[in-house]
């Protein structure tokens, strides 16, 4: 097994010269009070479709104007959102094919990288400490996906924001098959991401993690909902929300430009099979599952962390850490605009003498 990063027992030193400083060291309850991103996330403020077009000329087509005059899409569409991410991901990341099946999820990108610069703060602060608070980089950081998707979004972000090379797991046949044709179409993914099907729904890590593996870092984004008809739900009222935001006028454009490309806002706009959005007891219990089995691997993992959906799950989760007497246990909040989420990060052994 390659052996665990050397920890030091020296708090990391918070550099003043640094632009980022006083962001990075915020305290977590005022990063979710401003709604800001993270401020290494390269998609502050509104996207810039000049930039976004070039890259990715049929964005062109997609492209509406809201009453301010600004361009934007139909957030409802859920092609227009798929073409929106594949611009991003060609102009901020280098990744040029990036494709997903009809009715995958397709996840907005600015959050999922939110994930991604929160955990490598983690480990600058813990397991790779540096004197100026610097994240580790480059392939000997190996991070473990669970429940990658079709879009393999995490591994994306991560290999090409940090040079770290990922494992990336799932249940879906499809899925692991759009995720592995992604890696190994775009040439600066290839070496840097491995796909692997996890053949026993049940389990979160047996089949995946070998007896020679070591993870940095394990990112999760689990099943939200508990049943087919909650996802429903949850998608009706976030429908409603983008209507009840939006302006009269933005609303009309936005109902023509529905009309010309099937009424998109009927589906999820996000898209979603059943596997990514729900599974028998939702969040609580998959996130109950992933805990106890993460004991059984605890030699194997530095941090265990997944995104945690519903605030009223936390508690309850805290509870099961503690249980199980983990080492260390940590709650970072994320906020983007009015939208707050969290990661809720555990470990077992923190090699401290």
């Amino acid at each position: 097994m390659t052996s665990k990063p050397i920890q030091r027992t020296t708090p990391p030193t918070k550099s003043s010269n640094s632009p980022n400083s006083k962001h990075r060291n915020r305290a977590p309850s005022r990063a979710k009070k401003l709604g800001k991103l993270h401020p290494r996330n390269p998609h502050q403020g509104r996207y810039d479709f000049e930039l976004l077009t070039r890259a990715l000329p049929e964005l062109a087509d997609y492209t509406i104007t809201n009453p301010k005059g600004e361009p934007t899409i139909n957030f409802s569409d859920a092609k227009a959102v798929r073409v929106l991410n594949q611009a991003l991901l060609a102009h901020y990341y280098g990744v040029k094919f990036w494709d997903i099946p009809e009715g995958y999820l397709c996840p907005p990108i600015p959050g999922r990288t939110d994930y991604i610069h929160y955990i490598a703060d983690l480990l600058a602060q813990t397991t790779h400490v540096s004197e100026d608070n610097t994240p580790p980089t480059g392939k000997d950081i190996h991070a473990l996906d669970i429940g990658t998707g079709a879009s393999a979004i995490y591994p994306i972000v991560g290999s090409q924001s940090y040079g770290w090379r990922f494992t990336a797991s799932d249940i879906d046949p499809v899925s692991v098959n759009t995720a592995t044709v992604i890696s190994q179409a775009n040439p600066k993914l290839k070496g840097a991401i491995k796909i692997k099907l996890q053949p026993e729904p049940k389990h979160i890590f047996k089949n995946i993690i070998g007896r020679q593996d070591y993870f940095d870092v394990v990112v999760c984004n689990p099943p939200f909902h508990a049943s087919l008809e909650e996802a429903m739900q949850a998608n009706s009222r976030k429908q409603h929300n983008l209507q009840r935001h939006r302006g009269k006028n933005e609303s009309a454009q936005i109902s023509r430009h529905s009309t010309k490309s099937g009424n998109a806002a009927q589906n999820l706009n996000f898209g979603g099979q059943h596997k990514e959005l729900w599974s028998e007891g939702g969040e609580i219990a998959f996130l109950s599952n992933m805990i106890r089995e993460s004991q059984q691997f605890a030699a194997h993992v530095g941090w265990f962390t997944s995104l945690v959906s519903k605030s009223e799950n936390v508690k309850p989760l805290q509870q099961l850490l503690k249980d199980l007497d983990v080492a260390q246990m940590r709650i970072i909040e994320m906020s983007q605009g009015q939208k707050s989420t969290r990661v809720l990060a555990w470990r077992f052994d923190t090699d401290e003498a």
